[in-house]
């Protein structure tokens, strides 16, 4: 007789069998009927062969385990007995009509979402269940419930982030548990309590990063090989799978470091070389080349807890954290949240971070108590630094801006205007080679005031910045703003003079703005609408010229505008024309008036808004 082959040919065979015998036993089944009607009509003996037919039928319907198998699944008999293998993409749920008689169910790259209570009570002769590749998130806890002989249990490449351990209360018997590649994060303490048997555990490649050495003290495996120490050869060797989790080697972990480090037989490790994740500086280190620490509640403090800085400082308030694990640190203002971007902390020992939150250009304002605060799973600790912000720094009394300390040689800033707005100017400088010899330290001090102020607020520019915004200005009032290296003299080209327009409503209707171009030697200022600027020290080479280019180029812009209006800067506060242009000896000279042209009249003074 020739052989019928396996796999899909011998499953179509028996399919094609089942359907003859089907079809066989529902006409003997109807003719059985018909002469057992007949029968006891008549009064006569029914067939035997009937007789034995429904007895067959009625045990039938008493034990369905001999029925036909799940829909969509295949059953066989192999070494593990009866088994039931589903291999379905449609497959979504347990299938609640799996025949009695099963050892193994195997059903695997399928959509099952979860495993509800009982999923699996009508198989308690079950002893392996395989559910590898699923999508199973959730598992009920009594989803194990009537599955007393199960023996082995694979979840192997499922979703889950926790397993509910109590579950393995229904079952005593296990011995192999496969939860690799999955996504637990958390062992509990008690987690391997109701594993009396096991042999086999695999956590590897999930996303555990602390668990506490009392999860496996215990574990009844590791508790009978520590009681029989003499007699360790007569208990069952368990291996343990740990590997490809991304660990955090800090103090949490200590405990569990130990327990690797002195674990031994019966209790076997697949992989022993656990490695760190994280802190950085522990990154990919074995679990034997690391030395943890106890842990320790954070400590902060600070080098200074009063400060009292002038306007316009940028200030650095500096804590240092002491604690293991790391600790969340953050700086809080009046019970408000300080922004992250202003705050910046970085371990600088395995123990201790240091904390820094920046004020940039500090005012009156920010004055007041800042309160870092530092926590992590032991509690938490907070030092407060109280702010001052005084009143700015005396600036020269003299107009000239005689220095505060000798100026030295090539000490030299170029100062030129960014940008131009209706409420104010930008300032841009740019230090000398001398002066920028060491730009990360170098600080600025800029000057700013009326331009017939005896003294001028200072402002202290820190290293690393080269621009200012001078806004908040009165209008129609001339203005005079220096920049100088930090307790130097402000020198020739240093300085800006300009004068506000007297109606800013009506500059913000414009939709374009009128630029002015004032020339002052060699350098081209661009302001906008309301505003004249040049520079407050000319170059000796250009004295002679510079009192007849204001007037000119006034003229040229007289003619391009609409009307022939004319203006003088006479009546703005600290005359506006005075300084403007000026002989190097000092401010005293006027520049020449303009030629007048026969026969026409001169009009009137206006202010600065009449030339617009």
């Amino acid at each position: 007789m020739s052989s019928l082959g396996s796999g899909p040919q011998q499953d179509l065979f028996l399919r094609q069998g089942r359907l003859q015998l089907i079809g066989f036993a529902s006409w003997r089944l109807l003719a059985c009927l018909v002469q057992t009607l007949h029968s006891a009509f008549l009064k006569e003996n029914m067939d035997p062969i009937c007789h034995i037919f429904l007895l067959l039928l009625a045990f039938h319907k008493i034990n369905p385990s001999v029925s036909s198998c799940v829909t969509g699944c295949s059953c066989f008999q192999d070494s593990f007995g009866r088994s039931l293998l589903c291999m379905s993409a449609l497959l979504r749920q347990i299938p609640a009509n799996i025949p009695q008689d099963m050892r193994k169910i195997r059903i695997e790259n399928s959509h099952l979402t979860e495993l509800p209570r009982g999923s699996f009570e009508n198989v308690s002769a079950l002893e392996y269940l395989w559910l590898n590749f699923n999508n199973i998130t959730v598992m009920h806890i009594k989803s194990l419930e009537y599955l007393p002989a199960l023996k082995e249990l694979r979840l192997q490449g499922n979703k889950l982030s926790s397993v509910p351990w109590t579950v393995f209360q229904d079952t005593p018997a296990l011995k192999i548990l496969d939860l690799k590649h999955n996504r637990l994060d958390v062992l509990p303490e008690h987690a391997l309590r109701y594993l009396p048997n096991l042999t086999y555990l695999d956590l590897s490649s999930n996303q555990l990063t602390v668990i506490s050495r009392d999860v496996f003290y215990n574990w009844p495996v590791y508790q009978r090989s520590q009681r029989v120490e003499g007699q360790i050869e007569a208990i069952s060797n368990a291996v343990l799978a740990l590997h490809d989790n991304p660990w955090i080697c800090d103090c949490r972990l200590r405990g569990f470091v130990q327990f690797i480090k002195s674990v031994g037989p019966p209790i076997i490790l697949m992989n022993s070389y656990l490695t760190c994740s994280s802190p950085k500086f522990r990154a990919g280190k074995f679990f034997h080349e690391v030395e943890l620490n106890s842990c320790m509640k954070p400590q902060t403090s600070a080098l200074d807890t009063n400060l009292t800085v002038p306007v316009g400082l940028n200030v650095t308030l500096t804590c240092f954290v002491q604690a293991s694990p790391s600790p969340a640190v953050w700086w809080t203002y009046t019970l408000k949240l300080l922004r992250a971007f202003n705050v910046s902390t970085e371990p600088i020992s395995e123990e201790t971070v240091r904390s820094e939150l920046l004020i940039p250009a500090a005012r009156p304002a920010d004055a007041g108590n800042y309160t870092c605060t530092a926590a992590n799973f032991l509690g938490n600790a907070s030092v407060s630094i109280s702010l001052r912000v005084g009143a700015p720094w005396a600036s020269p009394t003299s107009p000239d801006w005689a220095p505060i300390a000798p100026a030295e040689p090539g000490a030299h800033v170029e100062v030129r205007i960014a940008k131009q707005t209706v409420y104010g100017i930008t300032l841009e400088w740019f230090a000398a080679a001398a002066a920028a010899a060491e730009p990360g330290e170098t600080w600025y001090t800029l000057l700013v005031g009326r331009y017939d102020a005896v003294q001028k607020d200072a402002i202290y520019i820190g290293p690393g910045v080269n621009t200012y915004s001078v806004t908040d200005l009165l209008p129609a009032t001339k203005y005079e703003v220096c920049v100088a290296v930090r307790n130097q003299a402000p020198r020739k080209g240093q300085c800006v003079v300009f004068v506000t327009g007297s109606d800013v409503s009506q500059l913000e209707q414009r939709e374009k703005l009128i630029h002015i171009i004032v020339i002052v030697c060699a350098m081209v200022l661009a302001v906008p609408a309301g505003m004249y600027a040049c520079t407050a020290e000319a170059r000796p080479g250009c004295l002679a010229r510079c009192p007849g280019a204001c007037p000119r180029r006034r003229r040229q812009g007289q003619a391009q505008g609409a009307g022939s209006k004319e203006s003088t800067l006479d009546s703005l506060p600290a005359g506006s024309e005075d300084g403007l242009c000026r002989p190097e000896g000092g401010r005293g000279g006027r520049r020449p008036p303009a030629r007048e042209e026969p026969g026409k009249a001169r009009p009137p003074h206006r202010n600065s808004a009449d030339l617009y």
